[in-house]
């Protein structure tokens, strides 16, 4: 077994939903160790073909252009690695949870979605405006997806020295979250002409990317608003929190590129040491692009270098390996 392979065994025994264990089995079963050793023999070829003009390139006739050819292999290795290293850390987020940060004014009925999404009164609810003062986290499933949720601190302004820590700690930890939900209360939002009216304290953390769960649909007499990312429920009486809940699981995993679809990729890179690695392979890659091709010596050192990144995330550094390379695609010796 190799570095990932063990990792994987670890998260195995962690994961809590569904998403983590799939993860991680992909990581058991070698999926993540044979796209690393795919990239890694990729440099390592390049590093022989450079390597064989240096060593053989005078005695043993080298045919001509290897070092372009090395050049255009390392080009596309370095998008490899790249596109991997664009992925919004995915597999990091999957791994320990998509933090979720739940805001709103004062009674809008955030922590009666924690207890709904917890399915147990994990936060008190009682309709005295403030009750809620510090951060409530529960590590939960939500369309089999591990989501860390924060109940925070209703957002208004106050006098009160303790609440007011809480205000500041619930604005800190929504722009920290990896997704904003904003409850509000539908009679107190909802516009005669449809739209959203927004409180004054929430319009600095609302992005285009916060979602919104408008509450107490019960007590509205107009149920339409006209946004993609709301819903509209009744925590009180239970209306369309299964809609909510359906839905905003399947918004989790599409923007995380987490579903059940063909090309729903599993994200090779779980830990800040395999992203560390892949960054400086591509440092690497892309200082031997930088070198200029007359200059092989340097050139080789960049690609071993590159290599040697790589392999410490699975734990594989070989130096024999370039020279089964060289002698095998130049048959040298023979």
């Amino acid at each position: 077994m190799d570095l990932t392979q063990v990792e994987g065994v670890m998260d195995l025994i962690d994961a809590q939903t569904e998403a983590q264990r799939r993860g991680a089995r992909g990581a058991v079963g070698g999926e993540t160790r044979r796209e690393l050793d795919e990239l890694r023999s990729g440099i390592i070829k390049c590093q022989a073909l450079i390597e064989a003009v240096i060593d053989f390139g005078e005695g043993e006739e080298i045919e001509d252009g290897v070092v372009e050819d090395a050049r255009q292999r390392a080009e596309e290795l370095l998008k490899m690695i790249q596109s991997h290293l664009s992925d919004a850390r995915r597999g990091e987020i999957l791994r320990s949870g998509i933090k979720l940060a739940i805001f709103g004014p004062p009674n809008a009925g955030k922590s009666s979605l924690l207890n709904f999404l917890a399915q147990r009164e994990a936060a008190i609810v009682t309709p005295i405006p403030g009750t809620t003062r510090d951060i409530l986290e529960l590590s939960l499933d939500i369309g089999g997806l591990p989501v860390i949720v924060a109940d925070t601190a209703g957002l208004r302004h106050t006098k009160d020295v303790v609440e007011k820590i809480g205000v500041e700690r619930a604005r800190k930890a929504v722009k920290e979250a990896d997704i904003a939900l904003c409850v509000l209360s539908l009679p107190d939002a909802a516009t005669p002409s449809g739209g959203l009216n927004i409180p004054e304290e929430l319009k600095a953390l609302v992005t285009p990317e916060t979602f919104f769960l408008l509450n107490k649909s019960d007590l509205a007499s107009s149920s339409h608003v006209p946004l993609e990312r709301a819903w509209i429920a009744s925590l009180q009486t239970g209306q369309g929190t299964q809609d909510f809940l359906t839905g905003f699981g399947e918004r989790l995993k599409k923007k995380f590129e987490l579903g059940d679809m063909p090309d729903s990729r599993t994200p090779i890179i779980t830990r800040e040491r395999h992203r560390m690695h892949l960054e400086s392979a591509a440092r690497f890659l892309q200082a031997f692009l930088d070198t200029p091709p007359d200059d092989v010596i340097f050139a080789a050192e960049e690609l071993r270098y590159a290599a040697q990144a790589v392999g410490r995330v699975t734990g594989a550094i070989d130096v024999e390996d370039i020279l089964d390379v060289v002698f095998r695609e130049f048959c040298i010796g023979k």
